[in-house]
């Protein structure tokens, strides 16, 4: 089984690429470890501040892992030692940016999912298909999608199998930005280029907060954004009033 998962650099912005065309970009457990080893490499290297992830073709993002490579597994247990590649991306500090076409069914749904945002062109197709094999996504499906489009579409999605098209994704809450096809590259790295050029303290700090929102009550939440807040002040050797927003001024008459 071939295949490799890429990375290349444009400024503060690191682009991974999952190329296998052929196969609708279906990972093999080799393109497991390519994942895990670039993600810990971006979160060890401070001039990376934003991640794309895209899928090479034009037919797929990712059509999830091989099912031919279960058969490489002796048993249940070696399986569930294998390594898991959507751990690494949820895990990555950096913010996250999603660049989705075609087929993002199964571990490529759950990639997308374990994204920050989604830019998907209008020719993309989602779903988590595992149900009607027998059994459910083992990288944060029903974790990541309750929390994007609430209990109700979660159970629909995950209980039926069925596919959506990037319109009722976008309605539903599950993508941030619908583009034309082709258009969702250029989108992608517009916003990730805007992202990297604020503070990596800041943004990453943005990010632990909102993850932090997801896992723990609302006092945790509170409590963790004011130490994250203090943490920005700090690194920027500033004091709280000197670091206040210079937006438009909004008192200016026309």
């Amino acid at each position: 089984m071939s295949g490799t998962v890429t990375m290349t650099r444009d400024g503060h912005v690191a682009e991974i690429q999952m190329n296998r065309p052929e196969k609708h970009n279906a990972l093999t457990p080799a393109m497991y470890v390519q994942i895990r080893d670039l993600c810990e490499q971006i979160n060890r290297d401070d001039a990376i501040h934003a991640v794309l992830w895209s899928g090479a073709g034009e037919r797929a993002f990712c059509s999830g892992s091989d099912t031919q490579a279960l058969d490489g597994y002796a048993d249940f247990w070696a399986w569930r030692n294998r390594v898991d590649y959507i751990h690494p991306i949820r895990t990555l500090r950096k913010p996250t940016i999603a660049a989705v076409k075609g087929w993002a069914l199964g571990g490529g749904h759950e990639i997308a999912l374990a994204c920050d945002i989604r830019v998907a062109a209008t020719n993309t197709v989602f779903a988590s298909p595992e149900v009607a094999l027998g059994w459910l996504g083992a990288g944060g499906a029903a974790q990541h999608l309750t929390r994007l489009v609430g209990y109700g579409q979660a159970m629909k999605l995950l209980l039926t199998g069925d596919r959506i098209d990037a319109t009722e994704a976008y309605r539903i809450g599950l993508v941030e930005f619908l583009v034309q096809p082709g258009e969702e590259l250029p989108q992608a790295r517009a916003i990730a280029q805007r992202i990297a050029a604020h503070s990596t303290v800041a943004t990453q700090s943005v990010k632990a907060a909102v993850r932090s929102a997801m896992a723990g009550n609302i006092e945790q939440g509170y409590q963790m954004e004011n130490e994250l807040m203090a943490l920005c002040f700090a690194v920027a050797e500033k004091t709280p009033g000197s670091m206040r927003y210079q937006g438009p001024d909004t008192t200016a008459s026309s």
